[in-house]
């Protein structure tokens, strides 16, 4: 059996949360401001995940307000399967604070929500008592009882607060293992100091006691490849085995270090010492897994348009894009006002899920304008749009924006790329992460480059907030259309 490598989940999937269901595992991450929300993904080995949906597909269930700005939106799912259900609850920052999902096949559809007037805080958690007992715990940490059909909940009270002089306690999850309820939580903010704790509790509340070796999983102050690492979630496997999901970023370039695709899904082994867990190590190289990997289909790096919805991989901003669709197949965006700078923009995209990627396009503007991006947010993106027959490469970098080159492209359907490489490995205090060349392509598959872009720019460390790259399709003016999008990488 061939070694799995981490991420299991690569690029923007963050936050995840996992459970099973059988033999079966679930996973659920943040979505922000994308929509649609809650990406949920399933898997027989732990390693290899298949996209089978969206749990928020739909307006009625994710309202992302005109005013939604990046890194707003739906934070920190958590998601279970109990008493033949499955349960999400989940934080939209933008609308409607907490609120709960159920469904009976996680692909979809899932329910309207339920809302949580009461239960303030981000990362909502839920647990079951074996008397039917349920308890939603939240960032902080404090808890309260839950009515998981009605939403209504008692009076919070904090259970514990984490490590001292740890900030941030948040990302609760709570569990009952043999004798012993544990408290999972993530500390010190979600960037370099990032870790996972863990105390434990003769009951739900507790009262809880510290783990002596917290964190249980940390790489602050390493220089391991993979930092930023928190936000945990348990799972026992059928052979009895246990494992931790959690976030993590692959910082690039030089001092002080960029991650551009986001913050993953990574994969750790968890035995049991003392009654307390031990988690990893967690590398880029898995240890094997203990049961046959499933066969599992590649995600098809090109998407024709022929079908009659968009694959889940597919989000846009805020809501559903404006779509001009005449039955022929391919893409046609219709603009919805505004700019790639602005909140209210037609934009279809896929998550940068590696670190060297090409990615093209084949594009007809007609009498519109639009082309192909690379975005972290709203301040911060790179793209290539046609109009009235010239190519043009441009750059929003915080306040910036600059027409960086273009050319002439003749009138119908031309090929818009960018091409992704890393940084080479020789170190240098000042190298980006990446760089990104932008260009146009001829039908027999050469490509002319227009700019080649310094990377950093699209990273978190720059920018600022939760998200990573998504590099789509987009319209501004008019409708443009798009004959189909190739997404390539290394190795496929």
């Amino acid at each position: 059996m061939s070694t799995p490598t981490n991420p299991v989940v690569a690029g923007f999937y963050p936050d995840p949360s996992v459970c099973r269901a059988g033999d079966d595992y679930y996973l659920a991450c943040s979505s922000f401001e994308y929509f649609p929300g809650v990406p949920i993904l399933r898997s027989r080995d732990l390693v290899h995940w298949t996209q089978i949906g969206n749990a928020l597909d739909r307006p009625s269930q994710l309202r992302l307000p005109p005013g939604t700005r990046s890194s707003g939106g739906i934070y920190a799912p958590t998601l279970r399967h109990h008493d033949g259900r499955f349960w999400l609850v989940v934080t939209n920052v933008s609308a409607g604070g907490n609120q709960l999902f159920t469904a009976t096949d996680p692909a979809g559809p899932w329910s309207e929500p339920v809302p949580l007037p009461d239960v303030a805080g981000i990362d909502p958690d839920l647990v079951w008592d074996t008397d039917g007992t349920c308890y939603c715990t939240v960032a902080g940490v404090s808890q309260m009882q839950l009515d998981p059909l009605t939403g209504d909940s008692g009076a919070p009270r904090r259970i514990w607060s984490g490590t001292p002089g740890a900030k941030a306690p948040e990302a609760p999850h709570l569990y009952r293992i043999a004798d012993y309820w544990y408290l999972v939580i993530a500390e010190g903010g979600t960037e370099r100091c990032h870790a996972v704790s863990i105390a434990r509790g003769p009951s739900p509340s507790g009262p809880f006691e510290p783990c002596p070796d917290n964190p249980i999983l940390t790489h602050r102050g390493t220089d391991h490849p993979i930092q930023n690492t928190g936000h945990a979630d348990l799972v026992q496997a059928p052979d009895g085995s246990w494992w931790m999901v959690l976030l993590g970023v692959r910082p690039g370039g030089g001092t002080p270090g960029w991650h551009v695709i986001g913050r993953e899904t990574f994969l750790a082994p968890v035995r049991w010492v003392d009654g307390w867990p031990v988690a990893g190590p967690l590398t880029l190289d898995l240890p094997e897994v203990g049961w046959p990997l499933h066969p599992v289909a590649p995600d098809p790096v090109r998407d024709d348009f022929s079908s009659a919805a968009l694959h889940p991989r597919w989000v846009s901003l805020r809501r559903p894009p404006a779509l001009a669709a005449d039955g022929s197949g391919g893409l046609t965006l219709r603009a919805a006002g505004g700019s790639l700078d602005d909140l209210d923009v037609t934009l279809v995209g896929r998550r940068q899920q590696h670190l060297a990627c090409q990615v093209r396009t084949l594009i007809d503007p007609g009498s519109g304008r639009g082309g192909l991006v690379v975005r972290l947010d709203e301040d911060h993106h790179y793209e290539i749009e046609v109009f009235a027959g010239t190519a043009t490469v441009l750059a929003r970098i915080g306040p910036l924006r600059t027409v960086v080159a273009s050319a002439p492209v003749p009138a119908g359907f031309v090929v818009l790329g960018v091409d992704v490489t890393p940084a080479p490995p020789t170190w240098d205090p000042r190298q980006g992460p990446d760089a990104l060349e932008f260009g146009i392509g001829s039908p027999a598959g050469t490509f002319t480059a227009l700019a080649t872009l310094d990377g950093r720019y699209l990273s978190t460390e720059v920018a600022g907030g939760f998200t990573g790259r998504v590099i789509g399709m987009y319209c501004v003016d008019g409708t443009v259309r798009f004959e189909w999008f190739d997404y390539a990488y290394p190795g496929q």
